[in-house]
């Protein structure tokens, strides 16, 4: 895919922010759950990451609202396996970990997953994914008709993989 010029000179995408209403509580989720990687960076905020070089800038706001599904976070795990695992321990300890809307696992978009909010109301997806995360689809381009919501993309991807 070619780079195509625009206004700003881009290089990176490089954070997204999530909010926080108790900052040593979502750090003890984030890491112990979770399995992601936190730093303190100030009273009031903290940095996140897992698997890449793409940061989340947590910050605390004591009066934040739900994150609404649309602007959900993905975590991929291995494979579907792992996802109804993931989603047999969100179910097993919403209550010590304020996890709340858990969906039942599924395919969509691509792949097999399912969503819950926590205790900060941050909307978060499971999901099995290949290593390099959606690029699969990124690397197809501009999608006609249905695009990522085909039932077939999912399938495509493992007629692909079994080729390579």
């Amino acid at each position: 895919m070619d780079k195509k010029s625009s206004v700003i000179n881009s290089k990176f995408l490089s954070h997204g922010t999530l909010g926080s209403k108790d900052l040593t509580a979502t750090r003890k989720f984030y890491e112990e759950f979770l399995g992601i990687d936190v730093i303190q960076t100030s009273k009031i905020s903290l940095m996140i990451r897992l698997g890449g070089n793409h940061i989340y800038v947590v910050v605390q706001d004591k009066n934040m609202l739900e994150m609404p599904r649309l602007n959900h976070n993905r975590i991929d795990v291995e494979n579907d396996l792992e996802v109804d695992k993931s989603h047999k321990a969100v179910l097993d300890t919403a209550d010590t970990w304020g996890l709340y809307n858990i969906s039942k696992p599924l395919e969509q978009h691509g792949t097999y997953s399912f969503h819950f909010w926590d205790q900060d109301g941050n909307c978060w997806e499971i999901l099995s994914n290949p290593v390099d995360g959606y690029n699969w689809i990124f690397n197809m381009g501009d999608l006609d008709g249905k695009g990522h919501w085909d039932p077939e993309l999912r399938r495509s991807r493992f007629k692909t993989s079994m080729r390579n």
